[in-house]
């Protein structure tokens, strides 16, 4: 039967007691984490958020009721115990922050019994995440995973304390909003007293933080909750957390100085690395072409090489019909793999056709100088040669290469360059590489809406040299807008934006928005335009990605209190879920249930 905690105050957590405290009464409380019971001795391993303090009951020393008590104690019951801090009488254990001491107990209360779990409570789970997901609140106790939340608080706290010093104002914007249909699906909110009428939660603060610039304050910070309606992964969920900011009267590198302070600042005040400074910046071309992504992970090399001059006249019609279309032919050299099975090989090409790939040339140079080559039949011996030596090939190396339209080139390497690191084990989490991303294309052509679409969004400033080909060739203009990167995972983007009403009226007529358009889903933000409007640049990092790459974890499910799974839902909470027909009438809504043969 549970106790009540009248009279009894806890005094330090568990790994708040340490050698300094020996010889003193302290109160602590928690969780059993394992009790063992060695006859006239028990020893009972009691957890709370911090980490695990051994407690001991000794029958010659404590009270008959008190023992008898400790030898009822299972897993997960919640106690307090009051004890003296003694210096452990058994093996020191080092791998525990207190595994050099432990508390004497002298008095103990049950305060909550605990149900069997469903699966162990303990670092690095083998259980299922499913069956972990759907206990969350036990998953939560486990001491990796409460390492990590703490350090996503701990992370939060810092970013505030930063910004704050650096003159920010933390001021929040609204969750129901107005939908603007540019890019994700939106999460809509239908309204009871508008009926037929839905506000959207935000996909991101954006316009409300360009109004604020607007509004005179200057430097603004936020670390908010977005929406998405969109497929899920490892890095991404339906509700994520931005660490949003703008500033006025800045230009890309005032943006990136701050940015850079912040970035040293949190990753020596919470895991103590040292980030140097400057961090490297590369333009979206040059990242593309050597690393064939935007997000290039540039721990370790094996970058792209083109060698599309050198197989132009050549007889491998693989490569010289993707030339005659227009694309390329580019190699990535892994080092050292030479001897791979053809097995192997032949896997990373059905790897490669995932990613559009039409298949995959390879040569891999043997020790004697020899090649084994998918292609070499249909080259001379000059040809092969100058292939190598761009490449940059010697004995022992497995040379791919990928021939077709630029995307889909870049696509298929930069995926393949990642999976041979992944697989040749070359990839340090420890090791923290940051680049900056400059100066990526404006415009992206939708082939679906058979115009132009903004990569980022509708307000992106266009470099200032290419603003007149913002007339002639749209799609060659590039904008002021910049991703933060770290070990191949965009941790955030932004720009600076579009402040001049001519220079935004182009853009929207170049996205195939009319005047009346623009003006009907963005309307607020032009007018206030009208009313004289700063220069202004912003950044919103994902706070989820960041905490994530920081503890090594794989997925960001592992540094969110309550995720979603894949499908968006909840399955501690079963939602999302029906609702009553009373909400929904008072809503003015009436559901049209999809037939089975859609579901199908």
């Amino acid at each position: 039967m549970a106790e009540s905690m009248k009279g009894t105050k806890r005094t330090h957590r568990c790994t708040e007691i340490t050698n300094q405290n020996i010889g003193e009464t302290v109160t602590v409380m928690g969780w059993v984490s394992k009790q063992r019971n060695k006859g006239g001795l028990i020893f009972v391993d009691l957890r709370d958020r911090s980490g695990l303090l051994q407690i001991i009951f000794e029958e010659s020393d404590t009270a008959k009721e008190t023992f008898e008590k400790a030898g009822r104690l299972r897993s997960e019951f919640v106690i307090a115990v009051t004890g003296l801090v003694e210096k452990r009488s058994g093996a020191v254990n080092d791998n525990l922050e207190t595994g050099d001491i432990e508390v004497r107990a002298l008095e103990l209360k049950v305060l909550s019994e605990a149900e069997t779990p469903p699966f162990p409570i303990e670092e690095n789970s083998k259980t299922k995440e499913e069956l972990r997901l759907k206990y969350r609140y036990l998953d939560l106790r486990r001491p990796d995973l409460a390492r990590n939340i703490m350090m996503r608080s701990h992370v939060a706290t810092t970013v505030r304390l930063f910004l704050a010093k650096e003159g920010f104002l933390e001021i929040e914007t609204p969750m129901l909003t107005k939908s603007t249909p540019e890019g994700a699906r939106d999460y809509l909110v239908p309204s009871r007293v508008h009926p037929g009428e839905f506000y959207a939660l935000p996909q991101s603060p954006q316009l409300f933080k360009q109004l604020l610039m607007c509004s005179g304050y200057d430097r603004y910070f936020q670390i908010v909750k977005c929406f998405r309606d969109e497929d899920l992964r490892a890095d991404r969920q339906p509700e994520f957390t931005q660490i949003d900011m703008e500033l006025s009267f800045v230009d890309v590198d005032d943006v990136i100085e701050v940015n850079e302070k912040l970035i040293k600042n949190v990753f020596l005040e919470t895991i103590g690395v040292d980030v140097a400074l400057p961090i490297p910046r590369i333009t979206w071309i040059d990242a593309m072409n050597r690393y064939g992504s935007d997000k290039p992970d540039t721990r370790f090399g094996m970058e792209l090489r083109e060698i599309s001059k050198l197989v132009e006249s050549c007889g491998f019609s693989v490569f010289t019909q993707a030339l005659e279309q227009g694309g390329s032919v580019r190699g990535i050299n892994a080092s050292g793999q030479g001897e791979m099975p053809r097995k192997k090989i032949d896997a990373l090409v059905e790897f490669a056709k995932g990613y559009g790939a039409k298949g995959l040339a390879y040569l891999a140079i043997q020790a004697d100088g020899s090649f084994k080559s998918s292609f070499a039949k249909f080259m001379t011996e000059e040809e092969m040669a100058g292939i190598v030596a761009e490449m940059e090939g010697k004995p022992g190396d497995l040379l791919f290469f990928a021939a077709d339209c630029n995307k889909v080139v870049w696509d298929v390497l930069g995926n393949l360059r990642l999976e041979l690191a992944r697989s040749m084990g070359i990839l340090d989490k420890k090791e923290y590489n940051f680049v900056w991303v400059t100066e990526f294309p404006l415009l992206e052509w939708n082939e679906e809406a058979n115009r132009f679409s903004a990569m980022h969004h509708p307000f992106t400033m266009p470099m200032d040299e290419d603003l007149a080909l913002l007339d002639t060739d749209p799609g060659k203009v590039r904008a002021k807008a910049y991703d933060i990167v770290l070990n191949g995972t965009e941790l955030g983007g932004g720009s600076v934006r579009i402040f001049q009403s001519e220079v935004q009226e182009k853009m929207f007529s170049v996205l195939g928005f009319t005047k009346e358009e623009a003006y009907e889903r963005f309307g607020f933000l032009l007018n206030a335009f009208k009313y004289g409007v700063p220069p202004h640049a912003g950044l919103a990092y994902g706070l989820d990605r960041l905490v994530m790459l920081m503890v090594g974890a794989d997925s960001i499910r592992e540094v969110i209190a309550f995720p979603k799974v894949k499908d968006a839902s909840c399955l501690m909470t079963d939602a999302p879920n029906v609702v009553d027909e009373v909400q929904l009438e008072e809503l003015c809504l009436k559901i049209k249930r999809p037939a089975l043969d859609d579901l199908a």
